[in-house]
């Protein structure tokens, strides 16, 4: 069996500064981690790797300092690693994004399930593994938060629905986007960072890909734009208010109609 694990390199703090003109977050430079929900991710692909012997692949788009979060899959126990870099993905949007990750697993190569995190912490669309299954052509569910068997032919999982918690069989190969609540990640391992310190990682872009249209990547390929980011202004602005309860009540509601919080 071969798993693939969608990962995402994000910034690991929230200071970070946008390009004016392209709207888009400013990466190069900027300590960076894996996705947190890609960490659950992982580990679930390694557990089931310990289960039955599955190969476990993990993919990544982004600039070449996206190496590291790959690196630091291997110390958790993935098998390969694989970057999609290429200056025709920049800009991409939730479908862009997701149709340069589909094509970059068929690249990879024969794979029986897919995991996904559930979101990332710099988009938060969770959109991208429902999208990357429908262009795959194959089955996928969202908010995973337990796998109760797999084998060659399907995998049985419960899902986290709105007002229950349903079971589902699904036929392989399928897609599922994991919650947080599925498992405890490990931490990396220092028998495996040096075991894996110069094991390759496999670097390949659109002219790679069976679809080499590069309408379809990028901001060419993003149907979405974004028309203006900024980062929110601090107001750390008080007033301190004296009097009675009465007094202070219609001060309040003063503030509040000419502050316009309430219509």
């Amino acid at each position: 069996m071969n798993i693939t694990v969608c990962i995402k390199q994000v910034p690991s703090t929230s200071e970070v500064e946008i390009d004016e003109k392209t709207g888009n977050l400013k990466r190069d430079g900027v300590d960076s981690k894996i996705n947190p929900y890609d960490l659950y991710a992982i580990e679930e692909a390694i557990r089931l790797k310990e289960r039955t012997q599955a190969a476990v692949n993990v993919v990544t788009m982004g600039p070449n300092q996206a190496v590291s979060i790959l690196k630091e899959a291997y110390t958790m126990g993935a098998d390969n690693g694989y970057l999609i870099t290429d200056r025709k993905c920049a800009g991409s949007d939730v479908l862009a994004t997701s149709k340069a990750i589909s094509e970059g697993i068929k690249k990879i190569g024969k794979t029986d399930l897919i995991i996904c995190g559930k979101q990332t912490t710099d988009g938060d669309t969770a959109q991208v593994g429902a999208a990357i299954a429908e262009l795959l052509d194959i089955p996928h569910t969202n908010n995973v938060l337990k796998i109760i068997e797999i084998n060659d032919d399907f995998i049985i999982v419960d899902v986290d629905m709105p007002t229950m918690i349903q079971t589902i069989k699904i036929k392989l190969p399928c897609l599922i986007s994991v919650e947080k609540d599925l498992n405890q990640p490990r931490l990396p391992s220092y028998r495996l960072k040096k075991a894996t310190k110069d094991k390759d990682i496999v670097a390949f872009g659109v002219e790679d890909f069976e679809d080499t249209d590069e309408q379809k990547y990028g901001s060419n390929g993003s149907p979405t734009r974004v028309v203006k980011i900024f980062p929110p202004v601090a107001n750390d602005s008080t007033e301190i208010w004296k009097g009675s309860s009465e007094e202070l009540s219609t001060r309040i509601a003063e503030k509040i109609s000419e502050l316009k919080i309430l219509s």
